[in-house]
């Protein structure tokens, strides 16, 4: 009975020890020359663009056109007038032209135009001055024993006062041009690149994308596919 004792103590202790939790090293302290930074926020713009779907049209005489645009940019960049209703890009792209197909009429090629399409969210109109201007003199007179010495002028002044009008127009699209390609037989290719386009009197926000117009011709007839890219706004 005695010998019973030691050995339930003993359990007991050994299952007090085993049911103590682990104590953990806390973690050592973060490096500084590795610490995480804040967020950087969006890359810079590289200009780089999507294009869009080819534009394809069949003819009534059976000849299939196809207009589509590759390595397309467009960067946003100060305007050289330092006007804040300057908007001006540096654009690039290369745009195609195809006319394939067993048609029943007889070529004779065509035109291949290139350009982009700036839309303005607010146009500048017609700025006026409204005021008024005045003159405004300062004269004493001078008396001595009751008699009159003299008139004399302290100073003339011009106090002008008014407001300026703005009145906003609607917001327009400009269509610049930048290329236009004859061809005799197709395909037909206009590359462009680090070309400027710009346009004045926009004071909202603006919009750009590029355009390509292809045109074949027959002896009576025209046939016209157009290419619309991605609108970006900036």
């Amino acid at each position: 009975m005695f010998n019973r004792v030691p050995l339930l103590a003993t359990a007991c202790m050994l299952f007090s020890m085993g049911a103590a939790p682990v104590a953990l090293a806390d973690p050592p302290p973060p490096d500084p020359a590795v610490a995480p930074i804040g967020d950087p926020g969006p890359p810079p713009d590289n200009g780089i663009v999507g294009s869009s779907e080819p534009g394809v049209v069949t003819t009534p005489d059976g000849w299939t056109l196809t207009v589509a645009a590759s390595n397309e940019t467009e960067l946003p960049i100060a305007p050289l007038t330092t006007a804040l209703s300057s908007r001006e890009y540096l654009v690039g792209g290369t745009f195609t032209g195809t006319v394939t197909g067993k048609g029943k009429t007889t070529l004779n090629g065509g035109t291949l135009e290139a350009g982009y399409q700036i839309g303005c969210g607010i146009e500048l109109g017609q700025v006026r001055l409204i005021g008024q201007a005045g003159v405004t003199v300062n004269a004493g007179i001078g008396v001595t024993g009751g008699s009159l010495t003299g008139l004399g002028i302290g100073g003339v002044s011009f106090p002008l006062s008014g407001t300026i009008e703005i009145h906003p127009k609607p917001g327009t699209v400009s269509t610049v041009t930048v290329d236009k390609k004859s061809f005799k037989a197709a395909p037909v290719r206009v590359t462009l690149k680090d070309t400027h386009v710009k346009v004045d009197g926009c004071v909202g926000q603006s919009f750009l994308r590029s355009y390509a117009t292809l045109t074949s011709s027959t002896t009576d007839t025209d046939d016209v596919v157009a290419y619309y890219g991605i609108t970006k706004s900036v």
